[in-house]
């Protein structure tokens, strides 16, 4: 099972202070990292998203790599489903049912107003205690789902047959 964190910022230093919160707890072994990224948004409402530098990369299977781009690209690009094709117009419709639906990505879009920022985390194991502890300083907004193994699973075939 994955968790998909969302901690939302309404200052982007708050946000940057909280990625890197997290990259140490990767390096503490108190969370397993399969995704992270801050995504901010400037005040023109364009997006930008920063993920660990290639010497702090997040090591990550190939196919946990394209589920968390997936993943990431539906929770924040939100395509509208006229424009997808049907294969991702599929994964659109099983990350639903996973949990990532249009209500919890309509609560991800609120927390990305203009100048605003988020720390966008998915993990297969989270320790709750030094993961709360640790990030509680740094405030913020919280949206948390988890995503059950057999659905990454399906999730990650679908993927690798729109591929």
């Amino acid at each position: 099972m994955s968790e998909l964190i969302v901690i939302g910022y309404e200052d982007p230093a708050a946000a940057n202070g909280a990625f890197k919160a997290v990259q140490r707890l990767e390096k503490d072994k108190a969370i397993d990292l399969t995704g992270l990224a801050v995504v901010s948004v400037d005040e023109h409402g364009e997006t930008h998203v920063d993920t660990p530098r290639r010497d702090e990369k997040v090591p990550m299977a190939a196919t946990a790599g394209a589920l968390w781009a997936m993943v990431f690209g539906l929770l924040v690009a939100v395509p509208a489903l006229g424009v997808v094709g049907a294969a991702l117009g599929g994964l659109y419709g099983k990350l639903s049912q996973m949990g990532v639906d249009d209500t919890f990505r309509g609560k991800v879009r609120s927390l990305l107003e203009p100048g605003h920022a988020a720390v966008v985390i998915m993990a297969s194991r989270v320790t709750d205690n030094a993961f709360t502890t640790e990030l509680q300083r740094h405030g913020g907004t919280v949206l948390r789902t988890s995503l059950a193994e057999e659905d990454e699973k399906e999730l990650a075939e679908q993927l690798a047959g729109s591929a």
